[in-house]
Order: structure tokens, then C-alpha cells, then sequence
């Protein structure tokens, strides 16, 4: 009797070595992008202000980047689905890498613009990918720590790639932290394409959209589904995931969330703080990227923790105190009369960023079986619709009424998002061991 059990804890544990050997090498891949895109952070505004533009158009920079994951993360789960992870996250490190050494050849403002956009298909292509890999080895037990723990990779090179960005603009000029970027991928790329396995359901693989026939559901059999279906030109089974998706108001909480943590991310933190350093501090790019690399640092000590709060006590509990730090952290940069209290509010963001990481496992929560690339497409979809309206909107208020007027709205909108994710988000916490062994 005792064999008998230990048989299946032998199995769970072989299970649970490979899906952490698979998520070390998806952490690798992850971090090493996002060193490249960590490098280009503190940059970016500053070399498109090199082309004589306004803050609306640096906001633009950004947001055309955001509006390339915006349009292409839904795809990019989709794809993962029919031709599996690992060609699409090697599709993605490709894209990256062309757009980003297009990006440092630019000739002119609307250049930069062009080649930012596939710069963004890229980054979305190689981030929906690799998060839908860790959805496929998690599970609902433990999917809170691994999510964390793919944040903690993903937060740690994003955070030490500001200082190197910095110091790479100092030296080499702007334009330089954009061809590091495009070498970096290309490491990624190559680690994607020899170390991960595919953790796809081939069963799940189906051909390209136009050559399915849209033949309705259990889950999608009504007229009006059905015309919806032919009009967007994707299965009914496809459909009917999204429609699922859409109806849930747990799912379109946390998305919100999401949207928030991109809406201030990238435009605040990554568009109006380093001008708000430049113009009112009068800190360099050097002194802003060690700033943004010290909040990244704490955001990396504290993810794992966070992962395992998640874990143990409920989603709810970590990601709702996750939007009122971050609203605290750009209020602070919104007043901050010295770098001390801009290195403080760089800490409030860190804290704020590691806790909302367990978002993303709430999203997971959500998947229903077998459609985990959808389920994380759709959810990056949303999320990045903040990259995209972020940027643009609080380029625009900046111009208009100021750097402070805009890091307030950015502080306003953590709120808002937090507020009807507290109120309606069911908590999709784990039973506990006993409960469940008791079932």
C-alpha cells in the first residue's frame, strides 16, 4: 500500500522538476529581452526630444509602441495555440531585434514612430509567449509563486537595465542603448530556440483561421455569435473563448488592473518622470536610471513574497494594496522637491509593481481548459490598451497642464482601476491542503 502511493508522488515530483527546469529557461529568455528593453527606458524620451518634438509627441514614442502589442496580443495567443510556443516567442525576439536596430538607425521622428510599432508587435510576441508557457506548467496551487517568480526575472532585468541605459547614453549618445537592445535579443532569441521546450497541447493545434470553417458551439450557438464570429474572420470555438472571456467579470477586473499598471508604467513612469527629472530636478539620464533601477531592485525583493502571499491567503489580498501604491508612488513624484523623495517614490512604485504581479495569475485562474494562449492573449490585449492610451493621454496633459498635473492623473486612474476590482472580483484562491484532501 505504501508503494502504491509513492508512485504517483514520484510522478508529481518528475512534474514538478520539469516545470521548473521549463521555467528557469523561460525566466532566462524573459530576462534577458527585458534587460535589452530596460537598457532603452530612461532614454527613449530623451532621444525622441533629440528630433525637436513636444511631450505629445514623446508620449507618441511610447504609445505607438503599446499600440503594437495592443493589436497583436490577442494573435499572439492564438498563434501560440496553433503552431505552438516556441516558434512564436523566437517570431518575437526576430521582430524585436529588426525594430529595435531600425529604431537606433532612425532618420527622422516619424521613422522612430514606424519602427517603434514593430518594435512593440515584437515585445508583445516574446511576452505573451513566454507567460503563456508558465500558465501551461503552473498550476492553481502554486501558479501564484511561478508567475511571481517569472515577474521577479522580468522586474530584475527591467530594473538593472535603467543604470545601463543610462550610462550607455552618457558615452555613446542616445541612440546607443538601441543597438545593445537589438543584440540582447537576439541572445534570447537564441536561448528560446535551443533550451525551451514545447509546452503546447498539440491536440489544440489547428490550422490558420481562413481555412476553418466557423461552425458554431455549445459555447457560442446563437445567431447573432455566429455573424460575430464570420465578421472578425475566427472560428466559433475561438469565438466562443472570447466571448467567454468577456463575460467574466473577474477576468475584466484584473484586466483593468492590468491596463492601470500599463497606463502608469508607461506613461508616467517611462514618459513624463524622466522629463519631470530633467526639467524640474535637473538630473541627468545617469541619476534618473538608478532611481528607476533602485524601485525595480526592491520590486525584485519583494515579488517572491508576494507570489506566495498570493498563494496562501487569495489574488485579492496582494493586487488590490498593489493600485494604492502605485498611486502613492506618482503622487510622490508628482511633489517631489528633491531626488530623495524621487527615489522614495521609485521605492512606493517597486513595492506597488511587485504586488500587482500576481494579476497575472488571477488571469490564469480564468482559463478555461485547454486555452491558456487565448486566455493570456486576451488578457495581454487589454492590459496593453494602457500602453497604448497611457502615453498618448498623459503626453498630452503635460503639455497641456504640466508634468505634476500629469502624474496625478496617473495616480487618480490607480485608484479608479482599484476600486471595482475590490468590490466585484471573486477571489479564485486554492483550497487549502485540508479541504482539499477532505473532497
Amino acid at each position: 500500500m505504501a508503494y502504491t502511493r509513492a508512485v504517483p508522488s514520484l510522478a508529481g515530483l518528475r512534474r514538478t522538476l520539469a516545470g521548473n527546469r521549463i521555467l528557469l529557461w523561460v525566466c532566462l529568455v524573459i530576462a534577458v529581452n527585458q534587460l535589452g528593453f530596460g537598457i532603452i527606458v530612461p532614454v527613449t524620451p530623451i532621444y525622441a526630444r533629440t528630433f525637436g518634438v513636444s511631450e505629445a509627441a514623446i508620449g507618441l514614442v511610447v504609445a505607438v509602441y503599446g499600440l503594437g502589442r495592443f493589436l497583436f496580443s490577442a494573435p499572439v495567443g492564438q498563434a501560440a495555440d496553433w503552431f505552438g510556443r516556441k516558434r512564436t516567442i523566437f517570431g518575437g525576439t526576430a521582430l524585436t531585434f529588426v525594430g529595435s536596430l531600425l529604431c537606433g538607425l532612425a532618420g527622422d521622428f516619424s521613422q522612430l514612430l514606424i519602427f517603434r510599432f514593430i518594435a512593440g508587435v515584437g515585445s508583445t510576441t516574446v511576452i505573451t509567449g513566454t507567460q503563456i508557457v508558465v500558465a501551461d506548467v503552473a498550476t492553481r496551487e502554486n501558479r501564484g509563486r511561478m508567475m511571481s517568480t517569472y515577474q521577479g526575472f522580468f522586474a530584475f532585468a527591467v530594473g538593472v537595465g535603467p543604470s545601463i541605459g543610462g550610462l550607455v547614453a552618457v558615452i555613446a549618445g542616445p541612440r546607443a542603448p538601441f543597438f545593445v537592445f537589438a543584440a540582447l535579443t537576439l541572445v534570447a532569441g537564441l536561448l528560446a530556440l535551443t533550451q525551451l521546450p514545447e509546452t503546447g497541447d498539440p491536440a489544440a493545434r489547428r490550422p490558420a483561421p481562413s481555412t476553418v470553417p466557423a461552425v458554431p458551439t455549445s459555447s457560442d450557438t446563437s445567431i447573432s455569435g455566429m455573424a460575430a464570429t464570420a465578421a472578425v474572420g475566427v472560428s466559433a470555438p475561438e469565438r466562443g473563448v472570447t466571448r467567454q472571456l468577456l463575460t467574466n467579470v473577474g477576468f475584466l477586473c484584473v484586466a483593468l488592473v492590468t491596463f492601470q499598471h500599463a497606463f502608469t508604467r508607461t506613461g508616467a513612469l517611462f514618459s513624463v518622470v524622466p522629463l519631470m527629472g530633467v526639467e524640474r530636478l535637473g538630473l541627468d539620464s545617469a541619476a534618473i536610471g538608478l532611481a528607476l533601477t533602485i524601485g525595480n531592485m526592491l520590486n525584485l525583493a519583494a515579488i517572491t513574497l508576494a507570489g506566495v502571499l498570493a498563494d496562501r491567503y487569495g489574488r485579492k489580498p496582494v493586487i488590490v494594496p498593489s493600485c494604492l501604491l502605485t498611486a502613492c508612488a506618482f503622487a510622490g513624484f508628482a511633489f517631489a522637491p528633491s531626488y530623495a523623495i524621487f527615489v522614495i517614490s521609485a521605492l512606493l512604485w517597486g513595492i506597488g509593481s511587485a504586488l500587482g504581479g500576481s494579476a497575472s495569475a488571477y488571469a490564469a485562474d480564468q482559463a478555461p481548459p485547454g486555452r491558456n494562449g487565448a486566455t493570456m492573449g486576451m488578457y495581454r490585449m487589454l492590459g496593453d490598451a494602457g500602453y497604448v492610451i497611457g502615453p498618448a493621454l498623459l503626453g498630452f496633459v503635460a503639455q497641456v497642464a504640466g508634468a505634476q498635473s500629469a502624474l496625478l492623473v496617473a495616480a487618480g486612474i490607480a485608484i479608479a482601476a482599484m476600486i471595482p476590482f475590490a468590490l466585484l472580483a471573486p477571489e479564485t484562491r486554492p483550497r487549502t491542503r485540508s479541504v482539499a484532501s477532505a473532497a
